[in-house]
């Protein structure tokens, strides 16, 4: 497809891919090129029709000989001769950044909107989307959109920043493709100040007097969490202004699709797939807004030591919420029990598997069959854990092997093998370790059970900071005593005696439901340590404050 005329410029097409198949229209910004879509269209081309072109300006496309001729009209009019060009009844449009401030403008214009099938949107709402959001949204929240948005009115000078960009052209053109704008440094200073049109022709007339923000084909949005350009609030005021809305993130700087090209090709394809007929995705389904979604619906949970107490409340919890829940445990009877309890009592899919969490082999083969099967999960919950209660010179190395084995190594391998999927999938997720309160109040009574738990919030935290930056939340669930089997299944050791601490937590009365409660609160709230009842919260504040009392209590406290 070689270049097509629009009034009195020459814009350059780029087609790739088997044009029987759908098209893909893929839109650039500013001071971008056709070339910024590079990694996305080599990975989209052999499923799609792929087609990208250089706005009027930029790269290999002519400016306009009015400078002036930069407005919505002249790049509608753009728009609509490659859409002839492509000759298909309809596309799946997508934009970045100008690219998609252009895409919002002009599927307000029937014309266009009558031959666009769907319109994914990264990194740049509609100017009318915009203006509603700046006059209608709370102030502080468009204080900090006009903060984010100082460049306009500095574009918006005559002369100077066309100065600017001659002076610092040069330093800039060997950092433009790792900046990840994907300009060639051949074009970037001609690129950047002839693009600076497109805000002094349309910016301030569109954001004071504003159209009907509204459009009418199915819209995807990718948010760029770490864009420094555009404010999540803003986005997020997206979702009326579509009939049928998907918002899906990706942990990623403003230009997402250099950085994680994978990722964004995925995105773009099976939201175009689903809307040419096939079943979506369950990330797309999720990503759909619906007021009468359930907060946890076409989520995939996975819960080692689901067959009883807090691993069985927890896979309850979040099916109750609308979770698909995969039910791991030692014990294969009390997996099933509590899968076929979750699918009796809510629609929802519930798989129980047979899982020694300590046998690395059986846990990477465990990882693996969940991503063949099911797809990467949304939530890990690693709750799987055993007891160990006497004096520590009564431990054998058996008993410490069991522990660390169990408590501490079946987490590691849980938070390792499926982190590292969620952070290829590139859409977040979040790890809950079950620790203890035994993590901050060393006891006497359970040695090797407080080391192990320890480590696990020791972990958790190493871990919160790695993988805040790929939008993946841990979380440390840290309960004080609470009513499961626990104690029952315990080793003791020396001469405790297992009878009085079995009563003591029946006393205590506190059910793993109440701790499933604070499992799926911190999820929702991404939050890092939670003490979980009085005397875990009690022993948290104390450690904190004074954790020479936690080891006086750790001298003094006995068999219960």
């Amino acid at each position: 497809m070689g270049p097509i005329t629009s009034g009195d410029v020459r814009l350059a097409l780029q087609e790739e891919g088997d044009p029987a198949r759908p098209t893909i229209l893929l839109i650039h910004g500013y001071p971008d090129t056709r070339r910024v879509w590079d990694d996305v269209a080599e990975r989209l081309r052999d499923r799609f029709h792929v087609v990208r072109y250089d706005v009027r300006g930029a790269g290999e496309s002519t400016a306009p000989a009015d400078r002036r001729h930069y407005t919505f009209d002249h790049l509608a009019a753009d728009l609509t001769a490659v859409l002839d060009a492509i000759g298909e009844p309809l596309v799946h449009l997508v934009g970045h950044d100008w690219g998609s401030i252009q895409g919002w403008e002009a599927l307000g214009r029937p014309a266009v909107a009558e031959r666009v099938a769907s319109f994914t949107t990264i990194g740049g709402p509609g100017l009318d989307q915009a203006a509603h959001f700046m006059r209608y949204g709370t102030r502080r929240a468009a204080l900090g959109q006009l903060a984010r948005s100082w460049y306009i009115g500095a574009f918006r000078m005559p002369v100077v920043p066309e100065l600017v960009w001659k002076v610092l052209s040069r330093r800039l053109l060997d950092g433009s493709m790792s900046l990840g704008s994907g300009t060639p440094a051949r074009t970037l200073p001609s690129d950047a100040r002839n693009g600076l049109q497109l805000y002094r022709a349309n910016m301030f007339g569109r954001l004071s007097r504003p159209e009907d923000p509204g459009v009418h084909v199915p819209v995807q949005l990718i948010e760029a969490t770490g864009d420094i350009y555009v404010s999540a609030g803003l986005l997020a005021s997206l979702e009326r202004w579509a009939p049928e809305f998907w918002h899906r993130k990706v942990a990623a700087g403003h230009w997402v699709q250099r950085s994680h090209p994978d990722v964004i090709a995925r995105m773009i394809g099976e939201f175009v797939l689903s809307i040419e007929g096939e079943r979506p995705a369950r990330e797309l389904r999720r990503a759909r807004r619906d007021d009468a979604r359930k907060p946890y619906k076409d989520t995939l949970v996975v819960i080692t030591g689901a067959g009883s107490g807090i691993g069985r409340a927890t896979a309850r919890a979040f099916a109750a919420h609308g979770a698909d829940v995969i039910c791991a445990d030692l014990d294969r009877k009390a997996a099933a029990e509590t899968a076929e309890g979750i699918e009796r009592a809510y629609p929802v899919a519930a798989v129980p598997y047979e899982l020694d969490v300590s046998d690395a082999g059986r846990m990477e083969a465990f990882a693996a069959w969940v991503r063949e099967h099911h797809g990467v999960p949304d939530v890990v919950v690693n709750n799987a854990g055993v007891a160990v209660a006497g004096p520590i010179l009564e431990h054998s190395l058996d008993d410490w092997r069991r522990i660390i084995d169990v408590n501490l190594w079946g987490v590691v391998h849980g938070c390792r093998l499926f982190a590292q999927q969620m952070v290829e999938r590139g859409e977040g997720g979040h790890i809950v370790n079950i620790a203890s309160l035994a993590a901050f109040a060393p006891s006497r009574l359970l040695p090797a059970y407080s080391v192990s738990k320890a480590a696990v919030k020791s972990l958790s935290d190493v871990l919160r900071a790695e993988l805040a930056g790929h939008g993946i939340g841990v979380s440390a669930i840290c309960p004080g005593f609470v009513s499961t089997n626990i104690a029952r299944n315990a080793v003791f050791v020396g001469a405790l005696d297992r009878t009085p601490a079995v009563q003591a937590l029946e006393r205590r009365s506190y059910p793993p439901e109440r701790v499933a409660a604070h499992i799926l609160r911190a999820v929702h709230r991404n939050e890092a340590v939670v003490p979980v009842n009085a005397e875990g919260k009690i022993g948290y504040a104390l450690s904190r404050i004074s954790p020479g009392a936690m080891r006086v209590l750790a001298r003094v406290l006995r068999n219960p």
